[in-house]
Parts: structure tokens; sequence; C-alpha cells
């Protein structure tokens, strides 16, 4: 064994009266590892928050959106069909795993508990994959009344509208013509989120409501709305709080039916093989449609929001970074008391004709072994405390204001191998003077009221 080695070693076994030393050291590797922990902490609570919210965000909606530049599609079955057609040529593209018609139109929906607004989310029966997502996310019901054609009856609707009692055209309190659907029969299926459910009153699956829209009138003031009497086919939590209280699922088919401008509001959504791939798989597409179609990818569109998660975890991660450094210079505070105990021994090393970098070598030996027990204790003690936390669930957030219910720790091992390197070498960088100093140590000075 070197004898730099050796002594190191020896070193760091602190005799009887020299407890001071033996505090600064555990001192100091208590310091690095709550640093590297809270560091591991810090990452894997950012990541989870990330990942977590892309996730549930491209559960509901696509990797790509392709859209019509300018024109739009036709209303009623002419459209569908061209958006199918549309979409079966998206699915020859290179990277383009799913490519699925839909649509998203603003409405009110009214039920017994009050009136909320809602998005109208367009499912095209021919989409199994967009079905079966949709099925996972079901706490009630089921999707399958969506694309049953019901049989029209002529009988006379008795379910109250919200503005109006019966006809086809009803005066508001304003002034302003309420239509109601042209056509008599069975009301709209749809499945509609949790948290709307409840603030519409719309729990239980059977309830009626009504879905409001608007459609332009020639007369002022220019807007009329128009109600659609709508049934409860099943309810959806997907975790992801403006989905839950907002989106309203409807079938395909009948989004014209409904909403007065149609399939005005229609795209393309387009999932890719690779999530971080989207750049180059739009590109291809945008070249197979031809001139008059834009996309614009997750990425894009939700750049605001991961911009700053980023700028958030940079934050913490410099800031527990230079905690991580003010306990590192716990070892320079270690060793500049052992050199100062151990002067007599350098002495004697020096005398011996020990090299001054074998020496130098000793107090940096030292001071790395502390910094390792304290990275490696760090990255123990963080990687237990993410597995606790994510298995109680301690992270709790109020999901009106952030989304999540819940927040998952996911320590990635990038995440966990860099700060711990990083305490390792801020722990190196703070041996050096110390080092420094016992190297330059002189024999005959140490020695001489010895």
């Amino acid at each position: 064994m070197p004898y730099e080695l050796f002594l190191a070693l020896r070193y760091l076994r602190v005799r009887r009266g020299r407890r001071v030393v033996k505090l600064t050291a555990l001192a100091a590797v208590a310091g690095i590892a709550c640093g590297v922990a809270a560091l591991i902490v810090a990452l894997a609570l950012a990541n989870g928050f990330r990942d977590e919210l892309r996730d549930k965000i491209l559960r509901g909606t696509a990797h790509v959106t392709l859209t019509r530049e300018g024109a739009q599609a036709a209303g009623g079955q002419q459209g569908i069909e061209e958006l199918r057609a549309v979409a079966a040529r998206v699915r020859g593209v290179e990277g383009v795993v799913e490519a699925v018609p839909t649509t998203y139109e603003g409405a009110l929906l009214k039920g017994p508990g009050g009136m909320a607004y809602t998005l109208l989310r367009g499912v095209d029966e021919e989409s199994k994959r967009t079905r079966d997502e949709i099925r996972r996310t079901l706490t009630s019901g089921t999707l399958e009344p969506l694309f049953i054609q019901p049989e029209r009856v002529g009988a006379t609707k008795e379910a109250e509208s919200p503005t109006s009692t019966s006809g086809a055209g009803r005066e508001t309190d304003s002034g302003a013509s309420v239509l109601e659907d042209e056509e008599d029969g069975p009301p709209a299926p749809v499945v509609v989120g949790e948290d709307l459910a409840e603030r519409t009153g719309l729990l239980e699956v059977g309830d009626e409501g009504w879905i409001v829209t608007g459609e332009r009138s020639p007369t002022p003031p220019g807007f009329s709305p128009r109600a659609r009497r709508v049934r409860v086919a099943g309810v959806f939590r997907t975790g992801l709080y403006d989905y839950d209280s907002t989106w309203t699922y409807v079938s395909l088919a009948e989004v014209p039916k409904i909403a007065s401008e149609g399939l005005k509001s229609s795209v393309v959504s387009v999932e890719t093989r690779d999530i971080f791939d989207t750049e180059p798989v739009a590109e291809r597409v945008r070249s197979a449609l031809g001139a008059g179609w834009t996309t614009v990818d997750w990425r894009e569109a939700n750049r605001p929001l991961f911009a700053a998660l980023e700028l958030e975890r940079r934050t913490v991660a410099l800031i527990i970074m230079l905690i991580m450094v003010l306990a590192a210079l716990n070892i320079t505070t270690t060793l500049a008391l052992v050199v100062v105990e151990r002067r007599p021994d350098i002495a004697v090393l020096g005398a011996m004709g020990a090299h001054p970098r074998g020496v130098m070598a000793v107090f940096v030996i030292e001071g790395a072994c502390i910094g390792a027990a304290g990275a490696l204790g760090g990255v123990l003690l963080g990687l237990a405390a993410c597995a606790a936390g994510e298995y109680f669930e301690l992270v709790r957030l109020p999901p009106g204001v952030y989304s999540l219910s819940a927040v998952p720790f996911r320590p990635h091992v990038a995440d966990v191998l860099l700060p711990a390197l990083a305490a390792f070498a801020v722990s190196l960088l703070a041996t050096l003077y110390p080092a420094r100093q016992a190297a330059r140590v002189r024999p005959a000075e140490a020695l001489r009221y010895e």
C-alpha cells in the first residue's frame, strides 16, 4: 500500500483528545450528504412534475396538430370524409404512428347544478387508438353510446331548455333567439370530465343537460344562441385539471349537429413514434400534403410552460449547489486542523525524504475520502427520500392551481450521478489549499521545539 494512502486512512481515525477534528469531519460528510440528497430530491421532483404534466398533456392532445391555412373543412359528412382522407395520407408518412381527425369547439354545458364553459372534443369512431385511450380514463359509463346511431322519434321534446321551454326558436330575456334542435329525437350522448360534471351536476350516467353554442345571425345583434340536448354516457378523469374541468367528448359525426360552425375548428391529430422527434416528422407531413397546411408540435404549443419549468429546475439546482459548496468548505476546515495537528509528522516525513507532492497527496486523499463518503451517503439518502415520497405521495398540490393532484418523484440516472460527481469534485477542490500548506512545512522549523 502506498504510504500516502496509508497515512490518509490513518489520519481519518481520530484518537482520544482530538474530538474537534472528528466532529468537523463528520460535519463535512453530513453537509455534503445533505446537499447531494437535497439536489437529487429537487431534480427528481422537477422531473416528475414535468414528465407527469407532459404525459397528461400528450394523452389528450396531439404530438403534431395539422390544420389548414385559410380555408376550413366543409361541415357535415362531407367535411368528416375530407378529414379522414387527409388523415389517411398522413399515416403513410415516415415516423407517423397514427393520424385522426378531431375538432375543438367552445360551448356552454348546462346541467341541474349550473352552467360551465366546455370544449367539445370530436372523437372519430374509426379511430380505435383514440377510443382505447379515452376508455382508460373512464371512471363510469362507456364510450360506445357516442357511436350508436339512435332511431329518430317524432315526439316533441319535453326536456327543459336552458333558456326556453319548447319550440324551434324562443326569445330570451335579452331578445336574442334561441335555436333548438331542428330534428326531434333523443339527446346526443357525451362523455364529460369529472370536475366539469361536478360543476354542472351531471354526475351520473343518464343525466341530461344542454349544450349551448352560438350561431351567426343576419339581424342584430348578429349572434343567436343554439341549444342541443345531451345525455351523459360516461365520466372520465385524466388527472389533469384543465381537461377534467373543461373537456366534453362527443362523436365527430355529431359535432355539425351540435355546433353551428360545423367542423370549422377541425384539425388532424398526428401521433409520432418519438415525441422528441416531432419537427422532422412535421416537415415530412407538410411536404407530403403540399402547400396550404400548417403544423404545430406539442413542444411549440406548450413552449412557455416547459420553459418556465426548466428555468425553475435550473434555479433550484443552482441554489442547492451553492449549499453544497458551503458544505465542502468544512473539508477545508477539517484538513487545516489536521495539518496544524500533524506538523511534526509532516516534518518527519520531509526529513525522511518524502517529496512535497507525496505529502500533498496524503491530504488530498483524505479530503477525497470525506467527499466520497458524503456523496455516497447523499445518493443513498436522496434515493430513499424519493422512494418514500413516491410511495406516500408526500407532495400533494391543489389541482385547480397546478393541474396535478400529486407530484411523483422520478430520479433520472444522470440527475443522480451528476450531483454526486459535482460534490466529489468540489470536495477535491476544497483540499487543495490545506494540502499545499502541508507540503510547504519546513522540517527544521516544525521540529525545532519538539
